[in-house]
């Protein structure tokens, strides 16, 4: 089993916008192969910095999606509501 953490920086005004596109995401991810759980958190100190805590069975489940035209597709809608690239960390027992 392993973790993903996605970690995103939303530009300023774009926090409506970008939580119904992270829930899309989200369910559409729950219906990839490997697909065990997920949440969204949202930075205390920072509103604008938003995690993704995503767990897959194996790192070939997370690579699946993480490539699959699903996800591409939702991140085109999520990318020009970001500050910057998201930043993503694959983290196992």
């Amino acid at each position: 089993m392993i973790r993903v953490l996605i970690e995103r920086h939303i530009a300023d005004g774009l926090a409506e916008h970008y939580e119904k596109a992270a829930r899309n995401t989200l369910q559409l991810a729950m219906q990839a192969h490997g697909f065990i759980s997920g949440e969204s958190l949202k930075n205390v100190n920072s509103p604008n910095h938003r995690v993704v805590m995503a767990t897959f069975r194996t790192i070939q489940d997370w690579q699946r999606w993480h490539l699959s035209e699903e996800r591409k597709q939702i991140m085109e809608a999520i990318m020009p509501m970001l500050e910057a690239e998201e930043k993503i960390t694959i983290l196992e027992h």
